[in-house]
């Protein structure tokens, strides 16, 4: 039975949570220091939650898309 490795360090994760929280937190303050109307901002606020969550929503597929190309690979192989 072969060993299980994790794919990242966690530093390397910890790494990638602070980008995410340090970037939309430099974002928010952004945000709230642009004179511009509520309109404005609420546009822009908008569009930084679409891509945080299309940028999650990206990853996951694929990997769960490599995963399944390995999964079929091994039960192919057999």
């Amino acid at each position: 039975m072969a060993k299980y490795r994790r794919r990242n360090t966690p530093a390397f994760t910890m790494l990638a949570w602070f980008g995410l929280i340090l970037f939309t937190g430099l974002i928010l303050i952004g945000l709230y220091t642009l004179e511009e109307p509520l309109m404005v901002k609420g546009y822009y606020l908008m569009g930084t939650i679409g891509v945080i969550i299309s940028s999650f929503t990206v990853a996951k597929v694929v990997r769960d898309n490599q995963e399944d190309d390995e999964y079929t690979k091994q039960n192919n192989d057999m």
